[in-house]
């Protein structure tokens, strides 16, 4: 029952803030940040206690029951979301001064909090897909905040490709059903009567799932996502909704069916093949993108296909990978379009070329900029240094022509990151400021800003100094797998 209230509460309080509507925008953002922060320490008690929570909340048939029970593997995906969410509304409470509908705005927005928790506490493959499909439904709104063309556009794009890849996990997860699979158990069920149908279902599985990831071919609905406001291009890109597309296919390939079952399979070549394009894909497109955002967003595209590989090593090295660059990713990206958003709002500047001299003029906001982006290159010893190294000591361990394949993919896409991110953050303090470009205030954003910038770069350098005790915990997750 705890962990179906932990859901609930902020379901209840966001649903409840249209019709409170508060008209004083002070106590509305208090409001907004007491109930994240309420959830969040909630959360953390649920994440931090060892009894085991478990609630069948109802059945379709013996093989279809909607049931919450919080894992090891749920706890990383849930503990992620509680340390950001309460940061992004604060963080929110500042940039939302610029823009329109800000009741509508939080209220979706706190009640996507509440759909994460329960997604990261399902208990089986049925109880995934339901709230799997209810969060791409409660983030749509979101998306289409500004209700222009392009967000319009945007949200018709995010809703074709998650609903129509979830109708694949559908497939994927009926199938499995009946061939005796999908209850969550870490090792999954080992099919002996399912033959090519097994692999084929995991197949339309990992795609399927794998269009929150943004997979090839499903990805170009996450840079179209970037024109919704920045507070939801930085949950979307990196904790909420991209989290739940590497979360699910974690679900399927580790708990659902048996790696053994899969490993050296023609499915296994497949996804580490989808994974390896993706990667590069996303990285040559993120050099190649001038908007700031969507640049970012492509980023995000490349480094998401580095968990989607990691886990498809089958491993539990590989698994141990991907869970840590899914947590050391979210702290990097959220950063970083943190900064792009507080750039946007001081001084209206969105394209690469225009941040020349802006380091000097917004020095904090580009010294986290700097700092996240040289732990997205993988520059020691911060956390993306610690989970590349994971997931290239698990392809060479693995082994064989794609896991090496893969291994020299994530060092071109390192190389190609470097090119994206350091032609942003060096000409912003080396060169020039035009201070005919953009409008607006000149100077680092208020305090809300300030202080999220503050504690996310803090968390991200423990996150570097502490990364040996947080690879320890993945592994113990992740160990006896084979």
């Amino acid at each position: 029952m705890q962990l179906l209230i932990c859901g609930l509460v902020p379901l209840c309080l966001g649903a409840l803030l249209p019709i409170l509507n508060i008209k004083n925008r002070k106590l509305r953002m208090i409001y907004v940040f007491i109930s994240t922060l309420i959830t969040s320490v909630y959360a953390g008690h649920l994440l931090l206690s060892e009894q085991v929570y478990s609630l069948e909340l109802f059945r379709v048939t013996d093989q279809l029951v909607c049931r919450l029970q919080l894992d090891g593997a749920g706890k990383i995906y849930l503990g992620l979301a509680a340390l950001l969410w309460p940061l992004a509304a604060l963080y929110a409470a500042e940039y939302m001064r610029h823009e329109h509908r800000e009741g509508n705005f939080f209220a979706w927005y706190t009640m996507t909090y509440g759909v994460v928790i329960l997604l990261s506490a399902a208990g089986n493959l049925f109880t995934l897909y339901i709230f799997y499909e209810l969060l791409t439904l409660i983030t749509l709104p979101l998306v289409w905040h500004e209700k222009d063309k392009a967000s319009i556009r945007a949200a018709r794009r995010y809703a074709l490709s998650l609903i129509g890849g979830a109708a694949l996990g559908l497939i994927a997860l009926l199938g499995l059903a009946v061939l005796g699979a999908g209850e969550f158990s870490l090792g999954g069920t080992a099919i002996e009567n399912g033959g090519q149908w097994v692999l084929w279902l995991c197949l339309m599985g990992f795609i399927g799932f794998g269009a929150k990831a943004a997979v090839l071919p499903l990805c170009k609905w996450l840079p179209g996502a970037s024109v919704a406001p920045t507070p939801v291009t930085a949950l979307l890109h990196a904790v909420a909704v991209v989290n739940a597309g590497v979360f699910a296919v974690l679900r399927l390939l580790y708990y659902t069916v048996s790696p053994e079952l899969l490993q050296g399979t023609w499915v296994q070549g497949v996804m580490l093949s989808l994974s390896i394009l993706t990667i590069l894909f996303g990285s040559v497109m993120a050099v190649r993108e001038q908007h700031l955002k969507r640049r970012l967003a492509w980023s995000t595209v490349s480094n998401l296909s580095y968990m989607l590989f990691g886990l498809s090593l089958l491993s539990s090295q590989g698994m141990t990978a991907g869970m840590a660059h899914m947590v050391f990713h979210g702290l990097m990206k959220i950063i970083l379009f943190y900064c792009a958003g507080a750039i946007l709002v001081q001084t209206g500047r969105t394209q690469v070329r225009q941040m020349h001299g802006m380091g000097r003029k917004m020095p904090l906001t580009f010294a986290a900029y700097l700092l996240a982006g040289a732990s997205l290159v993988g520059v020691p010893p911060l956390p993306g240094f610690v989970s590349k190294n994971y997931l290239e000591t698990a392809a060479f361990t693995q082994g064989g022509f794609l896991p090496i394949a893969g291994a020299v993919a994530l060092l071109i896409s390192s190389v190609l990151t470097a090119i994206y991110i350091f032609t942003v953050a060096f000409p912003a303090f080396f060169m020039k400021l035009n201070p005919h470009e953009g409008e607006g205030v000149f100077q680092d954003p208020g305090v809300c800003m300030k202080i999220t910038f503050a504690v996310l770069c803090l968390l991200l350098i423990a996150a570097g100094i502490g990364a040996g005790p947080v690879i320890e915990h993945l592994s113990g997750i992740a160990g006896g797998i084979l």
